[in-house]
Formats: C-alpha cells, structure tokens, sequence
C-alpha cells in the first residue's frame, strides 16, 4: 500500500505558500515518489490585520494556529518564516528541518530607486509594523515620519506605488521568495541588524513522528541552522517576543562564529550594539552571550522593555 501524503501546514498569503512550496520541492528532490499536499490555516495575525502585531501580544500570532494543525494531526508538517517563531519551542513539536537560509538583510522599496536611506528626503513617509525597524529607523533617521504598517507584501508595496508611502521597509527574502527583489535596495546589516531569524525557513512536526522527520532530515543546511540556533538563543534569552526592538545576525567567520545585535527602547532611545565571537560548537550560547551583554550595557528603559517581554 502507497505511502499517505504529506500534509503540510501553512498560512495562505502568497509568500507564506511561496515559502511552502520550497519546502516541497526541497522534500521532492530527496523523494520523488513522495505526495505532498498544503493545508491552508488561518492566523490571529490574518484574521486582524487591522490591529498592530505588538497589540496581539507578538508571541505566535503568525504560527499557533499553523503549529496546532500539527498537534492535532490535521497536518505533519508546519512552514514558518523562522523570524515569526517565539523563542520557546511548543511541547511537542520540534524545529526539525532549516533549509539553507535566503538573503537575512532589510530592504529599502521606494517609489523612486535610491541607494539608501540617506538618499529619503527629510520628512519622508517610511511604513513598517516592525517595533525593530522603527527603532533602527528612529535611530539612523530621526528626521523620517515612520508610519504604522500592516498587511501582507504586496499590499505594502502597493502603498509606495500608489503614493501614499514614500518607502517601507521589508525583509530581502521574502521579496526574493515572491520575485519582487528588483525593485529593492539592501540595508547595510552592519547598521539595519535584522531580525533574529530572518531569512530562515523553519519547518516543525511533532517530535514523535518518525515518518516526518526521517523525511525532512534532507533539508537541513548546516550553517543556516546553526545560524538560528544562535539567534533563537537570544531571542529566548530576552523574553522571546519577535516585537522586542532588537536584532541580531550570527555568521561563520573563519574557524569561529560571529555574531552583531543591538537592543534599544521604542523610538531608538537608549540603543546598544555589541559584537562577539566564540566557538562554532556552542551557538547557543554565544547568542545568550551577546543577550546578557546587551542588558548590562542597556538604559531602566531598554530594561523595563525586556521584563514586559519576559512576562
């Protein structure tokens, strides 16, 4: 008898089923006799656009109800852009695959081409809903209107072309995943740190189904998983909240790892950067590291936002 399909669970915005369907091909090139089908959930997140993400609480808005379709076994696997994933990992689930990771960078997308965002004129309407980018954004430019932004991809970039922004500010890859990339310039992630996370695919099942994870073993890459285990430590380390303002981008760097984060206040007040290295066996706790680092270094309001975090 034929093997049950796979059932893979997934929000249904075009870039999260762009994102999906990577997972599939990646799963049937290893076995190409293998059926996949998407499963199509909806979030707290689609269901009330109209509120800002950091007012739903922040914490798996974009992925509770995409992981519960796992745990009830309405689904084997669940796809998430790993930048939407709190810190703590859901019991009984495991991240058990990390394709290779696309471009981790912000974006900027204006209605003109620039270089940058020293090329906005000052008073420039810049839309993001991210608390990370209006605080990188506050802090490189504080002379920007940053406009709250909500909705998928290509509804913001319908905003700049319509005139009503003058530019948002995006993730590289999920402009890249949806084939928009053209019309973007990068940020400097020495200066615009991304998320932690970002650019990464994460794709769960549950921890006691051998089927699922022997399959998705295949689609691991290294780096990038080490990569987000480093990151996600961080995170976890503050609070794990995706609308805490602050990022952090973990690199190889010869025969160590690297990682480069900041932590600030809303509006960029207070902010801190640091920069470590340590060894490339331990990322987790490098990132816990450069965590702890930036909490010794922070101002009471860069603190009091990490304890509302924590709670």
């Amino acid at each position: 008898m034929p093997e049950p399909p796979l059932r893979l669970a997934t929000r249904a915005s075009a870039l999260a089923l762009a994102q999906s369907r990577l997972v599939v091909d990646g799963l049937r090139a290893a076995w190409p006799e293998l059926q996949v089908e998407l499963v199509t959930v909806v979030t707290e997140g689609d269901r009330r656009r109209d509120v800002p993400a950091a007012a739903l609480g922040g914490k798996g808005i974009f992925t509770a109800a995409v992981q519960q379709a796992v745990l009830e076994g309405r689904a084997d696997l669940a796809v998430h852009s790993a930048k939407d994933l709190p810190a703590a990992q859901v019991p009984g689930l495991v991240v058990a695959a990390v394709p290779e990771r696309e471009d981790p960078r912000d974006v900027l997308l204006a209605r003109r081409r620039l270089g940058g965002l020293d090329d906005l004129p000052a008073g420039a309407r810049v839309g993001t809903g991210s608390p990370r980018r209006v605080a990188l954004l506050h802090w490189l430019r504080p002379d920007l209107e940053v406009v709250p932004l909500r909705g998928n991809v290509d509804s913001r970039v319908r905003r700049v072309h319509a005139g009503e922004l003058d530019a948002v500010v995006l993730a590289a890859a999920g402009l890249r995943r949806l084939g928009l990339a053209g019309e973007a310039v990068p940020l400097d992630p020495e200066a615009f740190t991304p998320a932690p996370g970002q650019g990464c695919l994460a794709v769960e099942a549950r921890e006691d189904d051998t089927r699922a994870l022997g399959l998705l073993g295949a689609l691991t890459h290294r780096p990038s998983r080490v990569a987000l285990r480093g990151e996600r430590a961080f995170l976890r380390r503050l609070g794990g909240s995706c609308t805490l303002p602050a990022g952090a981008l973990l690199r190889q760097a010869g025969g160590a790892l690297e990682v480069q984060g900041f932590l600030s206040g809303l509006d960029g007040k207070g902010l801190v950067r640091e920069r470590l290295r340590g060894p490339t066996d331990d990322p987790e706790g490098l990132g816990e590291a450069l965590a702890d680092r930036l909490l010794d270094a922070g101002g009471p309001e860069v603190r009091a936002l990490v304890e509302d975090s924590r709670r």
